[in-house]
C-alpha cells in the first residue's frame, strides 16, 4: 500500500469484530514500529502495556469513553468491542511529559495496524486512576493514551466539512462520516 492509501484507511474505528483475535506478536510488532520513530530529546519515555486476553480486555473496556460527538451512543456493544488494546504510558522517571512522542507513536501504531489489516481508535478519554489501579502501574508510569484495536466492523467515510461543522456523525445505515476541511482552506 502507498502511504496516502494507508492514511485514507486509517480512521477512528469504534466497532470491531471482537472475536477476531490480534496476536501478541502483532501487538509487539506495532510497538516496535513506534519504537523506531523520532523522540523529543531522544528521551524515549513511552512504555506500553499490551492486552489481547478477552478477560483483560473486558476489564479495560468500561474505563474508556467513546465518541464524544455521538451523544446518544454509549460505545460498542458486546461483540463489537476491541479485540486488543495498547495502553501507552509516560515514564515520568525519564521525562515529565511526552505529548509530541505520544502523537507520533500513536499514529505510527495505527498506520501499522491498517497495513496489517486492522484498525483502531486513539482514546484519550478514560478513567486514569482506575486504569492505573487495574494494571498495577507504578507511580512513574502514567497512562496517556489507550489504543483500541481490532478488525473494523464499521464503514468510515471521509466527507467535506459543510457550513463549518466538523462533527463526525452516523447515518441510518450506521456508516460513520468524518468531515475534513478542504486543502485550500488549510493552506494559506
Amino acid at each position: 500500500m502507498i502511504l496516502k492509501e494507508i492514511l485514507r484507511k486509517n480512521r477512528s474505528y469504534r466497532r470491531f469484530f471482537q472475536n477476531q483475535v490480534i496476536g501478541t506478536d502483532i501487538l509487539r510488532e506495532l510497538v516496535d514500529q513506534a519504537r523506531l520513530t523520532p523522540s523529543g530529546r531522544n528521551m524515549q519515555p513511552l512504555k506500553y502495556k499490551l492486552a489481547n486476553d478477552p478477560a483483560e480486555c473486558a476489564k479495560l473496556f468500561p474505563l474508556l469513553a467513546w465518541a464524544g460527538y455521538l451523544t446518544d451512543w454509549d460505545g460498542p456493544e458486546e461483540g463489537e468491542r476491541p479485540a486488543a488494546y495498547i495502553v501507552m504510558c509516560n515514564d515520568t522517571a525519564l521525562a515529565a511529559e511526552s505529548k509530541w512522542d505520544q502523537g507520533i507513536c500513536a499514529q505510527t501504531i495505527l498506520l501499522g495496524a491498517v497495513e496489517a489489516g486492522y484498525g483502531g481508535c486513539i482514546v484519550g478519554a478514560f478513567a486514569k486512576k482506575e486504569l492505573s489501579d487495574l494494571l498495577g502501574l507504578p507511580e512513574n508510569l502514567v497512562p496517556v493514551l489507550v489504543l483500541a484495536l481490532g478488525v473494523p466492523k464499521e464503514r468510515v467515510e471521509l466527507t467535506e466539512v459543510q457550513a463549518g461543522d466538523i462533527k463526525y456523525y452516523r447515518d441510518e445505515a450506521g456508516t460513520h462520516f468524518v468531515p475534513k476541511r478542504p486543502l485550500d482552506e488549510i493552506i494559506f
